[in-house]
Formats: C-alpha cells, structure tokens, sequence
C-alpha cells in the first residue's frame, strides 16, 4: 500500500514537471519576443560607440572569434556524441554503471523489478550468494514475483571454484566460504521451487567468465576480472534490439547454449544429486552432491590456465570427487 502511494505521488510529481517545463519554454519565448525592438534599438546605439574606437572594436571581434570556436567545438562533439549513441542503441546499450552508487542501485533494482514480474529469470553467476540472497539480494523481490528461475553457478567442488578464490587472493574469502555461499543460494532455490515455482539449476566446473541476469527486453551483464572482485567491475544493461543484431542477441544466445550443454548436470533440488543426461535429454545417471569429507587434494590441485579447460569425461560413483575437480569445456563467470 505505501508502495503504491509513494509511486502515485512520484508519478503526479513527473507530470507536474513537464507541464512545468513547457510553461517555462512558453515564458521564455514570449519574453524573447517582447524584449528583440528594445535590444535591437541597444545594440545599434553601442555598434555606433564601438565602431569608431579601434581597441573596442579588436576586442569585440576577439570575442566573437573565442565565441565561435566554442560553438563549433560544441557542434563537433554534438555530432560525435550522436554518432556514439546511434551505435549505443543499434547495439542495445541503455545503460553503463562503472560504480554501483546508490541512486544506480534503486534504477536497477526498479527495472528488474518492472521486467521480472510474471516471466522466467535466467541467471549465470558463480557462487549466486550477493545475487540471490534473500532479503537483501539483487533478485530477492524479482525471484519472489518471477514465473520460475534458471540459474547456472560455478561447481563449488570444482577446480574452477578454486581457482578463482585463489585468483582473487582475499584474505576474506576462503573456498570454505564460498562453498557456503552455494549453499545458502540453493536453499533460497528450494524455498522458491516449495512455493510452486519452476526454478531449475545447473553446476558447471569451469573458471566464471560473464555475470549475466536476463530478464525480459533486458539483461545485466559484468564481467569475472581475473583477479578483481565482481564487485569492483563496472555493469552494462543492454536492451533486445527488434532487429536482432545487438548485444542483447549474442548474451542470450550465449546463455542458452550453456544451458542446452549435456556435460553441465543439473543439481535435483529435491534430492541433492547431480543429474547428468544424454544429447536427447534423458537421464543417463545421478550423483550425490555434497559429499561429507571433501578431500583435501581440492585445495592442493595444481592450476589450469583460465582459458584452457579439459573435456568433461563421465566416471563411476567411486571417483565423484575427482569428476567435480574436473573444468567444463567453456568459461562463464560468477553472480
């Protein structure tokens, strides 16, 4: 109810400003109009002074000079601010945020809200806590109002996971954690699917690449710095373009073959366990999730190069452990 009121008034005050704006330029034009004789009578008087003293009229002209070169500078870059934002728009760019400030948090929480509402959130992150956390998360209210979810997120009991908690080197943040944070982004799921949601997740091993959440015409995306925190890197908000040849187009095809990829098992919300199945989607066998002793040989397994992983190969039960330390086959990055 407050919601609702605080966005009427919102709203009246947004009307009542361009009413305002248009009586301004009306004002202002009239004003125009009945000040040009008197003017025009000044200007001819001080032309009259100024043409006969030498160092006045250098000065005017001086003037004038500085004048148009600050005009045509202006016209200049006027015209190659246009040309920059007709391919901004061509290529589905409504907004850049290169520091999450407080007024960029409430635009962005407003948008998704307004898009998520009534359709299917699909999202592509690493360890989902600071995305989907409830509560206070970036997609809290959008999950809780969404049709259902897809959402893919780094293995924690892979390499990949791994590596990047050792590539970002903060003393604050341990794979312990992390794997924690995956946890608590799976309950949150399993809330939303016991309340009659669609909500399906995928594990993938591999290093996170690209932070995307899709929802609707419009998709955030971030991108994994090697080394930095998600949180230091700057977020695109990019439009579908009705002529399909945006940014928007090649993120979202981007997520659905991540998502159609049969090495990326699918983590059963019901009963915990990796779901793996062949190219014509039926189940070739399930894994237990969660093992109760991690061995500690994933913490000591040597590096893979960021952009370089290893096929996915299909093992027993018995070496489930081993089959998680293993990378997929592409790079994506963390929520």
């Amino acid at each position: 109810m407050v919601k609702k009121f605080i966005a009427n008034i919102r709203e009246g005050i947004k009307n009542v400003s361009e009413v305002g704006y248009h009586i301004i330029v009306l004002c202002l034009s009239a004003g125009i109009a009945m000040s040009l004789p008197t003017v025009a009578t000044n200007f001819l008087t001080f032309w009259t002074r100024v043409e006969k003293e030498k160092m006045s009229l250098v000065t005017l002209e001086i003037g004038v000079a500085a004048l148009l070169i600050v005009m045509m500078t202006y016209i200049r870059r006027s015209r190659q601010d246009r040309k920059l934002a007709k391919m901004a728009i061509s290529a589905g760019f409504v907004s850049f945020f290169p520091k999450r400030a407080r007024l960029a948090e409430d635009g962005i929480r407003k948008l998704r809200e307004s898009q998520g509402r009534g359709r299917t959130v699909m999202v592509i992150g690493s360890s989902g806590y600071d995305t989907l956390r409830d509560q206070v998360g970036d997609l809290s209210t959008v999950l809780d109002k969404c049709l259902g979810a897809h959402i893919m997120l780094v293995n924690p009991l892979s390499q990949g996971a791994s590596a990047r908690i050792r590539a970002i080197a903060d003393p604050m943040m341990s794979i312990e954690k992390y794997r924690e944070g995956v946890k608590q982004s799976i309950e949150l799921l399993k809330r939303l699917q016991a309340v009659g949601k669609s909500v399906k997740l995928k594990l993938y091993s591999d290093p996170p690449l690209l932070k995307l959440v899709i929802l609707g015409d419009y998709l955030w995306m971030q991108h994994y710095h090697t080394d930095l925190d998600i949180q230091e890197m700057p977020e695109y908000v990019l439009q579908h373009n009705p002529e399909d040849h945006g940014l928007y187009t090649l993120c979202y095809q981007y997520f659905m073959q991540r998502w159609e990829r049969t090495e990326i098992p699918e983590y059963d919300l019901g009963t915990d366990e990796l779901v793996y199945r062949d190219k014509n989607g039926g189940e070739v066998r399930r894994e237990r999730f969660w093992p109760e002793d991690v061995p500690q040989i994933i913490e000591q397994e040597r590096e893979t190069p960021a952009l370089i992983s290893t096929p996915h190969t299909t093992m027993g039960p018995s070496t489930l452990e081993h089959a998680m330390c293993r990378t997929g086959t592409e790079g994506t990055g963390p929520i």
